[in-house]
Parts: C-alpha cells; structure tokens; sequence
C-alpha cells in the first residue's frame, strides 16, 4: 500500500520524476540527487514499509540482488575501490537502500570516528539535471553489459 504523503511512494507511482536506474513491480533503483558521489543510487520498495526490517523477505531479497548487481557496475564506472550499502531513514520514512561509490573514507561515516569536534553540516547539493541524466544512462549501460 502507497502512502500519499509519501515522497518516495510518489516516485515509485511515477507522480515525481527520477533518473531510473532499474525497476521492477516491486523493487525501484533510481539516483539520488543531491548524491554523496556520482552515481549514489537508492534502492527503494514500491510499497510503503516505514523501515528495512518492516519489508518482507523476498522484497529486501530483491533489493539485495539488486544491490550486488549495481556494486560492480558503479565500481567499474567510477573506478572506486568499493561501494558502500546501508539503510538509512534519517530524513524519510520509507525503507530504502543507499549505494554510494566510495572514494574516501569520509564519504560514509560515523561520528565514531571523528576527532575534531563540534562538526557543521550542510545538505549535499543537488546535482544538475543534465548530469543527473548522463549519470543515469552511464550505469543503465553498465547494467546491460553485465
């Protein structure tokens, strides 16, 4: 079931624009756009389920497949020495997977491991739309090739 209120559940029934990587009936991976890295992609449920552990298995099974078979893509791509995945639901509640291409250290982290403190943040920005969509068909060809 689809929560109107729902940004990704709108994305997921095609009332929000996305650059989408892949999708099946259940399963939507599209770019993020304001992206840690180019070609950081959310991997999201169709339905609504708040959080990861609310999914059902065969769906978080998909996500995950879908998971492993986008890491070698975007590695390849962007010539990154591994690809992060985690689960967030910091900023939305709708289950959804990050794969981000991981470059640094800091692309991912916890404050754990920060030294210096007190931190500043701000939102990472959005990447332009042209790059966004050229993003987009780079990985999509990526997938293709297998």
């Amino acid at each position: 079931m689809a929560n109107p209120d729902c940004l990704f559940c709108q994305i997921a029934a095609g009332q929000i624009p996305c650059e989408v990587i892949a999708r099946s009936d259940r399963v939507l991976a599209f770019l993020d756009v304001a992206p840690v890295r180019p070609g950081h992609t959310l991997i999201i449920p169709r339905q609504h389920y708040a959080w990861f552990d609310d999914i059902p298995a065969d769906v978080l099974a998909e996500m995950m497949a879908l998971a492993q078979r986008l890491a070698p893509a975007l590695r390849v791509q962007y010539s990154v020495p591994r690809i992060a995945l985690f689960f967030t639901g910091v900023h939305l509640a709708h289950a959804h997977a990050h794969v981000v291409p991981m470059l640094e250290d800091t692309d991912i982290t916890s404050p754990q491991y920060i030294v210096e403190r007190p931190l500043t943040f701000q939102s990472a920005p959005r990447m332009p739309a042209a790059e966004l969509q050229a993003v987009a068909a780079a990985i999509r060809r990526r997938l293709a090739d297998g």
